[in-house]
């Protein structure tokens, strides 16, 4: 029991209306008089105890009716949230210091609510009438300046004009605009050394300058900060020295069941109140959330509960479900495996829920918000969202089931960027395991003078790279290792600003090393400096053009014509070849051709004699482009090369469906591409630098560290992309001799590749993405296998080449691409069901088998049609049930 609990008790338990000073309560107690004092002044301040007016001043309780004690919101909230009791009493304490509160720290890790609970500490200060009602709250995430230490001091303490060149008025920086009030420092550990610096003088004595100005000005502003790093290592000792009071926020999982309870309750009423919809949910759905493991605390539970809530919403819209339920079906996967955990959590289920109630029913009448700041981060509009796009989607006429499915594809996508901050800390953390603290700390610094020099901050990719590179760089120094820039004068020329803040940063590299550096090296600075313009690398559509070259006046541009009217797009390119025309003068205008119709991924000429088949030579020497040369051309050919071009195949894969085609897989090619295939060895995963040396390996080693990859079927390779031409042809070799899977660089190339930039990998966005690329592709690549190894009555290698050619089929048919993982089940589902078939045994019957074909009868049709194939070599009647459920894979990508 603490100094202020005895004091209270000892009052409480005198004679009702016992008046007493704090001298004599001292001398109870034996406590100091002060220290009673203090205390019950604070306890008058909280409206717990009351005093007399004049002398002496008296203290007591009273239970009368017009004195009764009203309970603060502050003691209500913690009736509910125990583990918060130490923390709660802190936040009193830091308010009610004399003479104006107590500066603080909020500790924690991400997703606990800090910011939450900054905001009760306002909403207590007003309710003590320590603030005033109309005194400001502000909130500032020091992440957002991390990098640019001038712009931060400019929106704490603001501009005078003239500061600087763009500062072309007065400006009010934060620290005014919270006066009277409380400024919140979020993040404060991304606050670099200068930025903790400049808040020293204000936090010892009040007062500040604004930036380029001489007058001394002050404000009187309770300062709150919150950091989730260990603050002896994170921020300068001076600045924690001036920060007294330590309040740490426990995480999710050290809370209780029934604080867990309590939060998931308050979250579904306040979704609820948004929706102005009673909510109803499922026991097992309220058991899920209890148990999940739930990493990123309060904030991805909150998120959680708004995904499902969300996508209930859009059900009740579309008429699956006649008012907002949410069952189990609903959850995703991982919030689910809380429901594994029944013969752990029976006993504590059945204590908090019980188990008789099959529903809980949240009312938007009885609604009382856990706190304000909950509001601001909520997701309303994803309601707002849902119903737009519902009626957009409505008016393309498309299927309930489809408008479904795109719907919860939507809302997936949109909660997967909940709680901000989370993929920053993993990312510096991952960067100072690799770099090391000292090693990060002194990249930061020189990050602080490009960012000064540049009058602007830089993308979180580009700081990424740049760490990454200056800490290979300094190594290859102290290894008396030395590079040559071959592009040295070129960005000297192109880039003399960026060239310039480079040098600088070569010097304070120098004096950090005590060894000298060429300036080759300023050179590969400067392009990330260049660079920091470029967004994040993402996949391009660049695909593969379909030229024919025939004989004759108009044959090729003929057929061009009416390939492309009948798909309806202007793709194919003719070139007529006039029986009297040179070959030479043709060539010309194929190269004239390819040069205006530039395309990365290569060419394919239809050609129908002679010369023109050895054109693709000429072509993929001069431009180090791939080309593939088919003879004997018909207007079929074409039509089938570009619709699998439209869907961006590769070259490979277009040429390998032209060949199928009826009668001409006979065909003998004239030069050695159409026999020889080149052997695809393993699966290539590229990472690339400005030298292939540094970010790359260093990125290399994360994947083979946090990557789960079979090393016999998947290869890293590191490249260097200083020259973006060499750089591509480097990744077309690779493609001549395997498939790149994904590329890791912090600068963008113009292939069809995905393509992943240096800081959302070391971060852990996009890690679990990746790994599915890779697992699919992994299965993928040992599907006839696995079908030779459990299936016993077919041929398991000569069914998956015949479904996948099915599957082939349909794509061109649907004009669409299907993703490795839908690919995965198709096979699957279709070989299974054929060996099982074969056996005698039935498929289960479709539900709503004849609204389902009706909704999507295109589809079905185009499934129907080309599967006459498979019934006809495997004998097999696929029933209507069983061509519904197949149908069902493709709906998706089918918009």
């Amino acid at each position: 029991m603490n100094r202020r609990e005895q004091i209270y008790n000892k009052l409480y338990d005198m004679p009702e209306n016992t008046k007493v000073t704090a001298l004599e309560l001292s001398e109870m107690l034996h406590m100091s008089r002060a220290n009673v004092s203090h205390e019950l002044n604070n306890l008058c301040k909280e409206g717990k105890i009351f005093k007399t007016s004049g002398r002496p001043v008296l203290f007591f309780i009273s239970n009368t009716i017009n004195t009764k004690i009203k309970e603060n919101k502050l003691d209500k909230f913690v009736k509910n949230n125990l583990s918060l009791k130490q923390a709660v009493e802190q936040l009193k304490a830091a308010i009610l210091y004399p003479p104006k509160g107590m500066n603080c720290l909020i500790l924690g890790n991400t997703g606990v609510g800090k910011s939450m609970f900054a905001s009760l500490m306002h909403e207590y200060a007003v309710e003590m009438e320590v603030k005033e009602k109309t005194s400001p709250f502000i909130t500032f995430n020091c992440a957002d300046y991390s990098n640019n230490p001038q712009l931060l001091t400019s929106q704490l303490f603001g501009i005078k004009k003239g500061a600087y060149t763009g500062a072309d008025s007065d400006r009010v920086g934060l620290i005014e605009k919270a006066n009277g009030g409380i400024l919140f420092l979020d993040e404060v550990h991304r606050l670099p050394p200068e930025g903790q610096e400049a808040l020293f003088t204000f936090l010892d004595k009040g007062t500040f300058r604004r930036m380029g100005d001489d007058e001394v000005r002050q404000s009187n502003v309770l300062i709150i900060s919150a950091t989730t790093e260990n603050p002896n290592s994170s921020l300068l000792k001076t600045f924690t020295r001036r920060i007294p009071m330590l309040i740490t926020i426990p995480s999710l999982n050290e809370r209780t069941l029934e604080e867990r309870l309590y939060l998931i309750k308050s979250f579904f009423k306040n979704e609820s109140k948004k929706l102005n919809r009673d909510i109803s949910v499922s026991l097992n759905t309220m058991r899920a959330f209890l148990s999940y493991d739930c990493p990123n605390n309060i904030g991805q539970l909150k998120s959680d509960v708004q995904l499902v809530c969300a996508r209930a919403y859009s059900e009740f819209l579309t008429g699956s479900i006649r008012d907002v339920r949410i069952t189990s079906r609903l959850i995703p996967i991982y919030v689910k495996e809380g429901l594994y955990k029944e013969k752990e959590h029976r006993i504590l289920w059945n204590k908090l829920m019980g188990d008789e109630i099959e529903y809980f029913k949240f009312s938007s009448k009885e609604v009382r918000d856990l706190n304000e700041d909950s509001k601001r981060a909520s997701k309303s509009d994803i309601y707002e969202y849902i119903e737009q796009k519902l009626e957009a989607l409505k008016n393309k006429r498309l299927s309930n089931i489809d408008i479904e499915n795109i719907l919860e594809k939507d809302i997936t996508k949109y909660f997967n960027k909940y709680i901000s901050g989370i993929s920053e800390e993993l990312n510096k953390k991952n960067l100072i395991t690799i770099l090391g603290e000292d090693t990060l700390n002194f990249v930061d610094k020189i990050i602080y003078q490009i960012v000064t020099d540049l009058r602007k901050n830089i993308n979180n990719n580009v700081y990424t790279a740049l760490a990454l590179h200056i800490n290979t760089l300094m190594t290859r120094i102290n290894s008396n290792k030395t590079i040559i820039n071959p592009e040295l004068k070129k960005i000297k020329s192109l880039y003399p600003v960026e060239y310039e803040i480079a040098l600088k940063a070569k010097k304070q590299i120098e004096n950090y090393i005590n060894l000298p550096i060429p300036d080759d090296e300023a050179g590969y600075i400067a392009l990330f400096i260049v660079n920091n313009e470029d967004k994040s690398p993402s996949k391009v559509i660049d695909t593969v053009k379909i030229i024919i070259i025939a004989h004759g006046k108009s044959t090729a541009t003929s057929m061009a014509e009416v390939a492309n009217t009948l798909l309806e797009e202007n793709f194919v390119i003719g070139i007529n070849c006039p029986l009297d025309m040179k070959p030479s003068v043709v060539l010309s205008e194929l190269k004239k051709t390819v040069k205006t119709n530039l395309s990365t991924s290569g060419y394919i000429l239809l050609v129908d004699m002679g010369s023109l088949t050895t054109f693709g030579e000429v072509i993929k020497k001069e431009f180090s482009i791939p080309v593939k040369v088919f003879p004997l051309v018909s207007t079929l050919h074409v039509i089938e090369a570009a619709r699998k071009s439209m869907l961006g195949l590769s070259i490979d894969e277009i040429f390998d469906s032209i060949l199928t085609i009826n009668s001409y897989q006979h065909i003998t090619q004239h030069s050695s591409e159409l026999t020889e295939k080149p052997t695809r060895k393993k699966i290539a995963i590229v990472t690339a630098c400005l030298t292939g040396e540094g970010g790359s390996l260093a990125i290399k080693s994360f994947l083979n560290s946090n990557l789960k990859y079979d090393k016999d079927l998947f290869e890293i390779i590191c490249l260097n992309c200083l020259d973006k031409n060499h750089f591509k042809k480097d990744l077309l070799s690779i493609i001549e001799q395997k498939e790149i899977l994904f590329l890791v660089s912090s600068f963008s190339v113009d292939l069809n590749i995905k393509q992943y930039n240096m800081h959302d990998v070391l971060s852990m966005n996009v890690l679990d993405e990746i790994q599915e690329l890779v697992d699919n592709k992994a299965v993928i690549l040992k599907l006839s296998l696995i079908l030779k190894e459990n299936i016993d009555n077919f041929d398991g290698k000569q069914l998956y080449d015949d479904i996948q050619s099915f599957i082939r089929r349909i794509e061109l048919k649907l004009k669409i691409k299907i993703s490795d993982e839908v690919f995965i089940g198709v096979v699957l589902h279709i070989a299974f069901a054929i060996s099982r078939l074969q056996k005698g045994s039935h498929s289960a019957e479709y539900p709503d088998k004849d609204k389902f074909i009706k909704n999507n009868l295109e589809v079905y049709s185009v499934i129907k049609e080309n599967f006459v194939y498979l019934y006809n070599k495997y004998l097999v009647n696929f029933s209507d049930s069983e061509l519904c459920y197949i149908t069902n894979f493709f709906i998706d990508e089918h918009i």
